[in-house]
């Protein structure tokens, strides 16, 4: 859709080319409209409300906090950020601590920054370049736009930061002839490429990927700001790889729809940072902290990658039932169907499921994306495919 075609909200820029629907209340994986009329929220708000909308425990907590203390600034120690801080460690070590240090901010985008800089810190000078694969995506800030793979994002924005490269997504040999340790810092990548199409990593390109970082002294920078916190089925996109990065960077399901983001590094390059390298006014501010805290107390009291997967399961069988739907991509439960030729593009199917009140978007012009709650019920994954079905038929 054009912009003229859709234009801005009054009083908003024009980054955004919105549906008309506007949301006013959420329950679970329910949205409802101005109009009271109920939509299916298959889309999670791009993978944030992985407890569904206005989860309880979440609530609860933010109320509790809001009475308390809203914000001190990180000239003061925080009584919820270090124990965040633990959890974070945890899960990235899959439960047990992986002995890393945390920095919070309050987008995906500015976690990955962090880690942009946390590498040529402890890179050192010279050492600068980044490398990231072709259809990658890492957000929109300018050094975190030129780290996305996605040249045709990069024209209107010249002259962008110097220091990234791309290599095509999956191709070992193509690291191999790129990951120069005389010039090359790091390599980050994205255990699915959620942007680019919902594309899993090929079988054994992570583990590669990973040995040639280790063998030639570059960082491994996971960004698993989309695949994050049970999404793939495991608590990290990079643990079904098996392999240990150097730096994770999260965001999206952290706070279950607080900004908050959060870079994670080992010991030892996170110490490459010292006070006055990088900051953040509002990062790990309380209010966003007692929402992560209870965001993350929950996803493992409900063992939230089991529910991925068995979800996830039932949804990419209902989905390849589907005679248009040529195949179905990704993991757990962030997944691409791809339509088959012929089909009306995919932002079309996704407008039409709009209408018939369920919330999908397309990252491909002919991939419907499906990142429900991880809470979503088999009732609610059927309802959806039967409303799926009807706009395909």
């Amino acid at each position: 859709m054009s912009r003229e075609s859709s234009p801005a909200p009054a009083g908003l820029m024009a980054t955004y080319a919105p549906a008309e629907v506007r949301f006013v209340s959420g329950r679970g994986t329910r949205l409802w409209d101005e109009n009271g009329k109920s939509y299916l929220d298959f889309l999670s708000g791009i993978a944030v409300t992985s407890l569904g909308h206005c989860h309880p425990a979440v609530v609860a907590a933010l109320e509790e906090q809001a009475g308390r203390l809203w914000h001190v600034s990180n000239l003061f120690r925080n009584e919820l950020a270090e124990p965040l801080s633990g959890r974070i460690d945890w899960l990235i070590g899959d439960g047990r601590p992986a002995g890393g240090r945390v920095f919070f901010a309050n987008s995906g985008a500015e976690a990955n920054e962090c880690a942009l800089k946390l590498v040529r810190r402890a890179a050192g000078p010279g050492r600068h370049v980044v490398v990231s694969a072709l259809n990658s995506f890492h957000g929109r800030t300018l050094a975190t736009l030129h780290a996305t793979g996605q040249p045709a994002k990069h024209a209107l924005f010249q002259p962008l930061p110097e220091g990234f490269e791309h290599v095509p997504f999956g191709e070992l040999a193509a690291l191999e002839a790129t990951l120069d340790p005389s010039r090359v810092g790091a390599l980050l990548l994205e255990a699915v490429q959620g942007e680019g199409g919902v594309v899993p990593a090929p079988a054994g390109y992570l583990e590669g990927a990973a040995a040639l970082c280790q063998e030639r002294g570059v960082l491994l920078v996971l960004d698993e700001i989309q695949t994050g916190l049970g999404r793939t089925g495991r608590w990290f996109g990079f643990q079904h790889a098996g392999v240990e990065p150097d730096i994770v960077t999260l965001a999206k399901a952290l706070g279950n729809g607080m900004p908050i983001g959060a870079c994670w590094a080992k010991e030892a390059v996170a110490a490459a940072f010292q006070p006055g390298d990088h900051g953040s006014t509002f990062g790990g501010q309380p209010l966003a902290c007692s929402a992560a805290l209870a965001v993350l107390d929950e996803l493992v009291r409900i063992e939230a990658p089991g529910l991925a997967r068995a979800a996830g399961r039932r949804l990419v069988e209902g989905l390849g039932a589907l005679a248009a739907v040529e195949s179905v991509r990704g993991s757990g439960l962030l997944l691409g169907a791809v339509l088959r030729e012929g089909q009306p593009p995919a932002r079309h199917v996704v407008a039409a499921a709009l209408e018939a009140g369920l919330v999908l978007n397309a990252p491909g012009e002919n991939v419907v994306r499906l990142a429900p709650p991880l809470t979503v019920a088999r009732d609610e994954i059927d309802e959806a495919l039967g409303i799926l079905a009807g706009v395909l038929a």
